[in-house]
């Protein structure tokens, strides 16, 4: 019944998605992808090096072949002293791992982004001329085009040097900032939006080729802007990411399928809106089943799983309007250490040509892997999946739905978890525990703000609500944090996840509980 079911589902989402595919122009595949990778995300949560070589040996067993590493600020960049992070890896570390991950038959791919999401460098002002903005340093000027080339000729150089893969990733997505400064706004009414982006993504893509490598970019701007993608190098290949959506989001997608690039598909584990109280599982999971019997279909020659540690978007913090201290990652997430079952699913449904059977697939795991039986597989499906709303400004996201009646449900899902007694990997099944009881303390202060910001709420409940506050298990959880996490990330990382992820909770006592006389 369950693998009908969603053979139905997939067949319908394979007539909806390419309802409007020319036959004579898309290839119909059902041949095996060239390239299974995963992406991994380390512009927070940078994993240790003997974890991130365990990573690679549990992707490599799985049938993974690729790994696209986002290193962002991890990576010791030689001549840029100022963009590496206290956390970077030595150049030696770093060729390490890409040779034994080359030995595990893993190509690793790096990813240096190069239009978009270009805070960590251009946070300097040493690089100030390439920025697109005064105050939003998010991305570079495409029209500055002799310091551009000069950036990031440097730093693909760089990474050639630790790299041996045949793939340099410039990165290219969510430029939000296309055509804002006065000059890109300028060229954007002269020759328009795809002209102003494919000519710095094709500058970039010539370096790429000089340096005897081919380009890879997300696919998402160039479908919004189709109209000069025939002038980029035929060498070029495009990732596009659906986490879930409609193919035509960003654009027309069948520009892209036209355009005779070569392609890859990119479905996620986290994206948003997970954070550390939400992880949308079921999202997910339906992801790897509708996404990538597609991505076959249309005859994509890879599929990269991404996995967002955060949004890609930072918080500045000014000490002048154009100053910056410091820059905080928006929306952090649980680490890739809690995702291991849906790692799974996603090299499973690489091996088969049809949609993942995901129940099925929830059930085995959660009997090869914790010995559960039937009825209690079932109970840990229903407890992961458990109303998966954000709070936002004390809103709940379904509609007719209370801060409360969300709360009550991560209640009893967190009782489900804690029932549950794994006879093996133990540990791993603790990574859910503590998420649901994370969510459970998350959406326990929720409540309590809401409580304070009703027309209602009078000094004299001041006392009340310290004590709530002071009730919430935030010590504990934070100490479980940590042993569950040591030994893949480094404890100062931890522990500012840890001030980050209660911050609200802080605040809101230290603001309540001032002395009033």
């Amino acid at each position: 019944m369950i693998q009908k079911k969603y053979f139905l589902h997939w067949l319908l989402l394979c007539l909806f998605f390419t309802s409007s595919v020319k036959s004579q122009t898309v290839p119909k595949s059902n041949e095996p992808f060239n390239i299974r990778g995963f992406h991994l995300d380390l512009r927070i949560q940078v994993m240790t090096m003997a974890a991130l070589r365990n990573f690679a040996l549990q992707l490599s067993k799985n049938g993974i072949n690729t790994l696209v590493m986002e290193w962002e600020a991890s990576y010791p960049y030689k001549d840029q002293p100022l963009i590496p992070n206290r956390y970077a890896y030595s150049r030696e570390e770093v060729r390490s791992f890409t040779s034994y991950c080359k030995s595990l038959g893993i190509e690793v791919i790096p990813l240096q982004q190069s239009f978009g999401h270009v805070e960590y460098i251009l946070r300097n002002y040493k690089y100030a001329a390439l920025r697109e903005d005064t105050k939003d340093f998010s991305q570079v000027c495409p029209l500055e085009t002799e310091g551009n080339r000069e950036l990031f000729y440097n730093l693909f150089s760089d990474l050639t040097s630790t790299h041996s893969s045949r793939f340099i990733h410039i990165g290219g997505d969510e430029t939000r900032l296309l055509g804002h400064c006065e000059k890109c706004r300028k060229r954007a009414l002269e020759a328009g939006n795809s002209r102003l982006y494919i000519d710095h993504i094709k500058m970039l893509c010539d370096l790429v080729i000089k340096l005897g490598k081919r380009p890879v970019l997300w696919a998402d701007i160039a479908i919004k802007y189709p109209d000069a993608i025939h002038l980029l190098p035929k060498e070029t290949v495009f990732v596009d990411w659906n986490y879930g959506w409609d193919l035509d989001r960003f654009g027309n997608h069948q520009k892209l399928l036209e355009s005779g690039y070569e392609i890859w598909g990119a479905p996620s584990i986290r994206s948003h809106p997970d954070n550390y109280f939400l992880a949308q599982w079921k999202k997910h999971f339906d992801n790897i089943h509708d996404f990538i019997p597609v991505a076959r279909k249309l005859g994509y020659k890879g599929i990269i799983m991404t996995s967002w540690s955060t949004s890609g978007e930072y918080s500045p913090v000014f000490d002048t309007p154009t100053d910056i201290i410091d820059l905080y990652a928006i929306r952090h997430v649980y680490p890739v250490t809690g995702f291991n079952m849906l790692i799974s699913a996603f090299c499973e449904s690489l091996a088969s040509s049809a949609p993942l059977p995901v129940e099925a697939f929830i059930f085995k795991y959660a009997q090869d892997k914790y010995g559960f039986s039937k009825e209690q597989s079932q109970q840990f499906w229903k407890a992961l999946s458990a109303a998966p709303y954000e709070v936002n400004q004390g809103v709940v996201s379904k509609p007719g739905v209370s801060i409360r009646q969300v709360l009550d449900s991560a209640v009893q899902a967190a009782t489900v978890l804690h029932s549950l007694k794994p006879l093996r990997n133990k540990e791993e099944f603790s990574h859910y525990q503590l998420m649901a009881d994370i969510r459970k303390l998350y959406l326990s202060y929720m409540d309590i703000e809401a409580r304070v910001n009703s027309a209602s709420f009078t000094t004299a409940q001041v006392p009340a609500v310290l004590k709530s506050l002071e009730s919430l298990p935030v010590g504990a959880i934070n100490q479980r944090f940590i042993e569950l996490n040591r030994n893949s990330f480094h404890l100062a990382e931890l522990e500012q996840e840890n001030e980050l992820r209660n911050a609200k909770i802080k605040i809101l006592y230290n603001r309540l509980s001032r002395d009033r006389n």
